[in-house]
């Protein structure tokens, strides 16, 4: 805040920074495509599976201006913006809509623990809704569910049967097929792939199934 108790303009245009790299989307309806992802620092949540606890803090100051310039330096029209948690920084918002002004096919990952009403309409929003397995199935925001639209998904990531049978439950009282796509994952090293996948088809559910191609293809290392 400056002396007239007006926020500095610096402050809405930066954002903290952990990483930008280049890599192929891992999942959701864009998986394989060559992406630049930006990844934001800080989270508010401690997802017992977390395989990105290295941007919980630090990272560094960046101008949304440089933030693009970076961006444009790839080959590519596909951008995901993911953390952390990308919307615990209020410019998050800002940087999305400047960047889908600049004609990129833009995603957000998000937690859906924070208010995603804001986020611009030209936004793909991948909504990670929590599992109990997860440790913060409590911080999932429902109101956000009334802006998901079909070009969404959200992604439940199941680390055991009652996880699964949660997220079946969850999924139903909420109509969640009829809103948008529904991904069901695995945590990785903790719930078998085919077990997963026999389940979904004895239950006949309307869910993709999806494995992190990322994993496959380099393990847990980062900016990958």
């Amino acid at each position: 805040m400056n002396s007239s108790g007006k926020a500095d303009a610096s402050a809405t245009d930066r954002l903290r920074i952990t990483e930008i790299f280049y890599s192929l989307q891992g999942e959701a309806r864009s998986i394989g495509w060559p992406t630049v992802f930006i990844r934001l620092t800080g989270c508010p949540l401690r997802c017992g599976y977390c395989d990105t606890s290295y941007a919980f803090q630090g990272g560094e100051w960046c101008p949304l201006d440089t933030i693009l310039q970076e961006v444009a330096s790839y080959n590519t029209q596909h951008v995901t913006v993911t953390g952390g948690e990308p919307l615990a920084q209020k410019p998050c918002i800002k940087l999305l809509k400047l960047l889908c002004d600049s004609g990129y096919q833009v995603s957000l990952e998000t937690s859906g623990a924070l208010d995603i009403g804001e986020v611009d309409s030209r936004v793909v929003k991948v909504m990670d809704i929590k599992t109990p397995a997860s440790g913060e199935a409590d911080k999932n925001l429902d109101t956000n569910l009334q802006y998901l639209t079909s070009r969404d998904q959200v992604k439940f990531v199941l680390s055991d049967r009652n996880d699964y049978d949660w997220a079946v439950a969850f999924m139903q009282q909420h109509a969640l097929a009829e809103k948008c796509e529904v991904l069901f994952s695995p945590v990785h090293g903790k719930l078998e792939a085919r077990q997963l996948a026999d389940w979904i088809l004895a239950d006949q559910l309307p869910v993709r199934f999806q494995l992190q191609l990322h994993k496959l293809l380099w393990g847990d290392e980062p900016g990958r």
